[in-house]
């Protein structure tokens, strides 16, 4: 009868999963790879847009920012297609808060440097 219990209580059910993974904590947060691949597939589900790299990514005190580069016109030749580089923000748990475009390039062009560069 206890089973029966413990499959109806939520809180036991959710620990019962977490330890079934093998490390035996209550919570499990997501690894920093399911944040990232996660991410590209919302972005890519609100926008239309498949993401092509993610060129920043860090921890913030509410969750995750990212920096993700998408193709949003392609041309021929492929180095004159048009970049843009998104700003995605997320929770602790993964799930996108908000996103906002940041810059767009031709995806031939690199930065210009600052202090004389080539």
């Amino acid at each position: 009868m206890s089973n029966t219990k413990n499959s109806q209580d939520p809180e036991n059910s959710q620990k019962s999963r977490n330890s079934d993974k093998g490390n035996g904590v209550a919570e499990k947060r997501p690894s920093p790879m399911e944040i990232l691949r996660d991410a590209r597939g919302q972005l890519t589900e609100l926008t239309g847009m498949a993401a092509e790299t993610v060129s920043s990514f860090e921890q913030t005190e509410d969750g995750w920012s990212l920096e993700v580069e998408v193709l949003e016109l392609a041309r021929v030749p492929d180095t004159m297609s048009l970049m843009a580089s998104y700003q995605v923000d997320l929770d602790s748990e993964g799930q996108l808060t908000g996103y906002r475009r940041v810059r767009r390039y031709e995806r031939g062009r690199s930065d210009a440097r600052r202090g004389g560069g080539r």
